[in-house]
């Protein structure tokens, strides 16, 4: 039997809810088995010592196969200080440079686009997840003057825009889909960053000849994966347009409660972290109605990754079971049930 040892941060708002969910489906596998060590790295945290991550918390991180997260997001802490103080230093610290995003409409969940039925979009959009628009660099001046000065600076490497576009290609091989990859830029108003990556493309994509290619400027994908969300396969993306494009594929297929996400370091290297993506969602703290699916999708995400391709396709079988039948099912997808009922509803077909 194969025993993994698995980081849990269950964090803020839902994320704890939705962690014991995917906790209690992976525990329902029986081989792989897992040893669960829980971190309590939140905003209540901050509150109440001033860090999120406690000195040497990351070096402890490091032993762990694995990190199963939550959310973050607190209503009494501004957002770019819970973001650039939990899960951005993971990120950058374990080399999670691909972030792994998939959309798939299934069978027993309306779309709110007219006409589209189960299987009629499968697109996973790879992000590019340490660098861009997000490397926290700039500065600002003359604070609270008329003459305050903000700057904010994207940061786009040759090192690390070629390798999550290469990613992006490996990834169009691995997939049943077209063999199509989609690379989104702004490079008619951005005439350096992304005109650098439009270079860096075109550079890769001649060694993939078996993969068809298109480009995409980020309002045109916008427009696309709502009127055309079939002809996407493997989309590729700095890290701002793809954080924007998966909030939209998620929604396509029904519901941000659908969306699992997995931030990796391919080499394995270091330990990779998968989450859900739709965040600690205030609204629901304490209702039991957040839906658990997106979670206990990253939790098939991972360990599929640590190489239990068997397992998560098990779980993969369970929630499709549990969606096409649609007795049990959360508000989000038109449902009455609670988290816990389809948590349990998940693990009984995993029984089956």
């Amino acid at each position: 039997m194969s025993n993994y040892e698995i980081a849990v941060i269950g964090g803020d708002g839902v994320g704890p809810e939705v962690i014991e969910e995917g906790i209690k489906v992976l525990d329902a596998l029986g081989n792989p088995a897992f040893r669960f060590n829980r971190f309590d790295w939140s905003s209540e945290r901050y509150k109440r010592t001033g860090r999120f991550i406690p000195e040497g918390g990351l070096d402890r991180l490091a032993a762990f196969d694995a990190i199963f997260f939550g959310a973050v997001g607190d209503e009494e802490v501004q957002d770019h200080i819970t973001l650039n103080n939990l899960i951005l230093p993971i990120r950058r610290r374990f080399d999670q440079y691909a972030c792994v995003r998939p959309a798939y409409l299934y069978a027993g969940v309306q779309s709110p686009l007219a006409g589209r039925g189960a299987g009629d979009i499968d697109l996973v959009v790879i992000r590019e997840n340490t660098e861009g628009e997000y490397a926290d660099i700039g500065g600002r001046v003359y604070q609270q003057t008329d003459q305050e000065v903000a700057v904010q600076t994207s940061v786009f490497t040759r090192h690390g825009t070629e390798r999550i576009i290469r990613y992006a290609f490996e990834e169009a091989r691995r997939r049943d889909g077209r063999r199509k990859v989609t690379s989104i830029t702004k490079s008619n108003a951005q005439g350096h960053g992304m005109v650098f990556w439009d270079e860096v493309f075109d550079s890769v994509k001649a060694e993939y000849g078996d993969v068809e290619t298109e480009s995409l400027l980020i309002d045109a994908a916008a427009m696309d994966f709502v009127r055309r969300p079939q002809d996407f396969d493997v989309v590729v993306a700095s890290n701002l347009f793809g954080d924007i494009l998966t909030d939209i594929s998620a929604i396509t297929v029904g519901s941000m409660g659908l969306a699992p996400s997995a931030n990796l370091n391919p080499e394995r290297v270091h330990p990779s972290m998968f989450e859900p993506v739709h965040g600690s969602a205030f609204e629901l703290i304490g209702k039991s109605q957040v839906n658990p699916i997106a979670t206990i999708l990253a939790a098939a995400m991972m360990v599929e990754f640590l190489g239990e391709e068997k397992a998560g396709a098990a779980i993969h079988g369970a929630v499709s079971g549990n969606l096409a039948e649609g007795r049990i099912r959360t508000p989000d997808i038109g449902g009455g049930s609670s988290t816990v009922e389809v948590g349990d509803d998940i693990v009984g077909r995993l029984s089956d």
